[in-house]
């Protein structure tokens, strides 16, 4: 093979690599751009109240002064509108987060309502336990309106994304689109078709990875995220490569172009 066609096939792999790092980047590669698709949703399955929860409850009834001994600090710090507190360079105040309260479920699956004493909630998805919470308050209250909600789904986001963090919400239906959208999103570098997934359930804990360029992401069993779920996102190794070790290779490859273009003037 002559130096000429030597030299070309270097441009054409050089051109090569740098067009295949795009291919990774997309997500939902595999879904269909020509029309509209539909499916239907099968694989969500309603948060369940869990022991060590923290839970903000709301009532209303005949009784407004009555009222006010079961609604106490509704609104924690931290949490307006479901946006978790999170400054510029994307880590949370910490300091306000120590101060969230509401009712807690103790060891037992029990919260602790003034008057009504210990209720059972523990297992019970929160409409459930509204509806538990309602009939207790029916002993004390005249047509008691309950809103109960869980405060401590926290969810932490690690690896190459634009604000790794721990984040906490309030919606119950929170997916793992979501939580890396808070999160600022996967970084260029990030590895979209290995996101790893960290669960803990029944005493045991998963490990599962997820793949952001295909859409059966969105009826995985593991979608839509459960307390305390670790996200991890893997660097490519273009990231992992240091920037001092990438202008080592510019210019070890300048210098390799540079001797093919004397060579060749040479001859």
């Amino acid at each position: 093979m002559s130096l000429r066609n030597s030299i070309f096939i270097f441009f054409i792999i050089i051109l090569f690599n740098s067009c295949t790092t795009y291919k990774n980047v997309p997500y939902f590669q595999d879904v269909k751009q020509d029309g509209v698709t539909t499916e239907n949703i099968t694989n969500y399955v309603p948060l369940t109240i869990q022991p060590g929860d923290m839970l903000r409850l709301h009532v209303t009834s005949l009784n407004n002064e009555a009222d006010n001994a079961f609604n106490y600090n509704l609104q924690p710090p931290n949490l307006v509108n479901n946006t978790p507190d999170v400054n510029i360079n994307g880590t949370e105040n910490r300091e306000e987060r120590v101060s969230i309260v509401g009712y807690p479920v103790d060891h037992e699956g029990n919260m602790h309502l003034p008057v009504v004493g210990f209720v059972k909630v523990a297992g019970m998805t929160v409409d459930s336990a509204t509806k538990v919470v309602e009939t207790k308050l029916q002993q004390v209250l005249s047509q008691p309106v309950v809103t109960l909600r869980i405060l401590n789904l926290k969810v932490i986001v690690m690896g190459d994304v634009a604000r790794p963090s721990t984040y906490t919400f309030q919606d119950e239906k929170l997916t793992l689109n979501e939580a890396l959208s808070y999160a600022g999103d996967l970084n260029p570098t990030g590895v979209r078709n290995n996101i790893l997934l960290i669960r803990e359930v029944d005493g045991k804990r998963k490990y599962i990875p997820m793949d952001l360029t295909k859409k059966d992401i969105f009826t995985s069993p593991y979608y839509y995220l459960r307390t305390n779920d670790i996200i991890y996102v893997t660097p490519n190794r273009q990231k992992v490569s240091s920037s001092d070790t990438a202008i080592q290779r510019i210019a070890v490859i300048i210098s390799a172009i540079s001797v093919a273009i004397f060579l060749l003037r040479s001859k």
